[in-house]
């Protein structure tokens, strides 16, 4: 079986986590797709944490370019938060020739159409499902299934540790310092958690929902924001007797023929569905012309639901990478022959998953058009997705 190599930039909790989820379902993964996925290499300082996983430590480097100049490392994945140097090394992949999943919803925010760019113009994937709402899929759902519609508007709950403090607040009748301090004890808020309670990490967030629900691309910093540092009990308990709840909403919505952009603390009627959205949970809210209402709901952060994401990304990619051999004019039987997805095919074999990807392509390439770049797999994710 084929092996598809991957370079890992940060093995912090979510590093952990993608990394875990390929070695948990790895056998899984593997008949889903006919190759191998394995994180060949893993750029990290910290070689000597106790990470609940064993990693062998040849695959650690401190050297940026041993992941770039490596020809066998197809895909990267960066995790290391921040703009920089996450930005700079996400580039200097693209411009490697590889593609890149990212969870960094700060360097895709402020970077959305450089990023975007440079993977186009470099032929490569870039895909970023991670970075709203963890393991929710609705980055994937914007890009593909709605993409026929006109979205009208975006409302989420996209920040968790502000979600869990004004469910604490009103459920509990705690005050914002006793349900901050709650959050932190629980894990659900960093020691400075300005970034969450103030906005900014939902206003990011809205950037990336916004370049992709009404293809424009609106920086964090001219987002209207206001975080919930102001909220009090009184308030709470003002909402309640309205019969709503207060959520910090990220908004984005054509109104006049103009798109308007906005995270605050909003004032929900108890009927609404983003009302019942409790805790550490997520939620995006779409409205679009011809599908109607639809809502998004999970956990948005954790090292597993997060690492779900990344993983789903990069086998997507791996994916096209195999449909894209035969866009070059390799055979079925060569692809079948490398990759090795119809191994068992008989009724009786458990992990047959592997046998519906033979058939899917069977059934559904197009590689009638003489450059690969038009072929019907061509995404929006970045690049054309042919290898």
């Amino acid at each position: 079986m084929n092996t598809i190599k991957i370079g890992l930039l940060g093995l912090g909790n979510i590093g952990t986590g993608a990394y875990k989820t390929l070695s948990m379902n790895e056998t899984h993964i593997s008949h889903m797709l006919g190759a191998r996925l394995e994180i060949s290499r893993i750029l990290e300082k910290d070689t000597d944490r106790d990470r609940g996983i064993y990693i062998d430590k040849r695959k650690f480097t401190q050297e940026p370019d041993d992941i770039f100049n490596d020809p066998e490392i197809r895909i990267v994945i960066e995790l290391l938060g921040g703009v920089e140097p996450a930005t700079s090394f996400m580039l200097a992949a693209m411009n490697a020739g590889k593609s890149v999943v990212t969870a960094n919803k700060a360097a895709v925010a402020a970077n959305y159409l450089k990023l975007m760019e440079t993977a186009r113009r470099n032929n490569v994937e870039f895909r970023f499902e991670a970075s709203v709402g963890g393991g929710i899929p609705v980055i994937n759902a914007l890009s593909t299934v709605l993409r026929a519609n006109q979205i009208e508007e975006v409302l989420g709950i996209v920040n968790g540790t502000t979600n869990y403090i004004l469910t604490q607040m009103a459920d509990n009748g705690l005050d914002y310092n006793e349900a901050l301090s709650a959050a932190q004890h629980k894990g659900f808020a960093e020691a400075d958690p300005s970034s969450d309670v103030e906005g900014t990490d939902a206003a990011n967030k809205l950037t990336i929902l916004t370049a992709l629900a009404f293809g424009k691309y609106v920086a964090p910093q001219e987002i209207p924001t206001k975080g919930i540092t102001s909220i009090t009990k009184n308030d709470i308990e003002a909402a309640s007797r309205e019969g709503c709840k207060i959520k910090l909403i990220a908004k984005a919505s054509i109104k006049n023929g103009k798109l308007e952009c906005s995270v605050e603390p909003v004032k929900l009627t108890l009927s609404h569905p983003l009302c019942g959205v409790n805790n550490e949970f997520n939620a995006i809210y779409i409205t679009g012309n011809a599908v109607g209402e639809l809502m998004f709901y999970g956990k948005g952060a954790g090292p597993f639901p997060t690492g779900s994401a990344i993983m789903g990304d990069v086998m997507e990619i791996a994916k096209m990478m195999i449909y894209c051999k035969m866009c070059r004019g390799e055979t079925l039987d060569d692809v079948r022959s490398e990759y090795d997805y119809d191994q068992d095919c008989s009724s009786d074999n458990p992990n047959g998953s592997s046998c519906d990807f033979a058939i899917e392509i069977d059934r559904e390439l197009d590689c009638s058009s003489d450059n690969c770049c038009d072929s019907k797999y061509c995404t929006p994710g970045g690049g054309c997705g042919c290898y």
